[in-house]
């Protein structure tokens, strides 16, 4: 089951869905955009966006990964929105900083362009995986070849069958 604006506006819910079903099936999504501070002196972070990217929470990005694993929440889809369909690679600074505050494996989305990107969402990035879209769809990679790169690169992958 994958939460993400509902589990922002009713953060219960993660709790009655993890003592429900178990939180290896629990997926707390989040949709996240670079906070640009108007004073300088003001942290830098992502905010939490809901409602397919429209609408800011305000609530940090990081802070809420970490209470949606206290929760319950058996993994996090981190979602770059600025880096989300510009196949400029994933937004890894978001991701590493996600992957090393929750003790749960982090999914890297937004952003994914090649194989390299998807290998950089699994190293420097932190992510236990990646999610790509577009790229699959309308085939610019396949399967076989994004495999084949993360092997040459040392990543551990499940073997093609078939």
């Amino acid at each position: 089951m994958s939460l993400n604006s509902a589990a922002v506006r009713s953060p219960d819910l993660i709790n009655h869905s993890s003592d429900r079903f178990g939180n290896q099936c629990i997926v707390v999504a989040i949709d996240a955009r670079r906070r640009i501070p108007l004073d300088p002196h003001e942290p830098t972070g992502w905010d939490v966006y809901v409602r397919g990217g429209r609408e800011n929470t305000g609530k940090d990005a990081v802070d809420w990964a970490i209470e949606a694993v206290q929760r319950g929440a058996g993994e996090v889809l981190v979602t770059s929105m600025d880096a989300d369909g510009t196949q400029t690679g994933y937004d890894l600074e978001l991701t590493r900083a996600i992957a090393d505050a929750v003790p749960v494996p982090v999914i890297a989305s937004g952003g994914a362009g090649t194989c390299a990107h998807i290998a950089a969402a699994l190293t420097l990035g932190r992510a236990e995986a990646a999610l790509l879209a577009s790229l699959l769809h309308y085939g610019q990679l396949s399967i076989a070849a994004i495999k084949t790169h993360l092997q040459q690169q040392h990543i551990p992958v499940r073997p093609i069958h078939g």
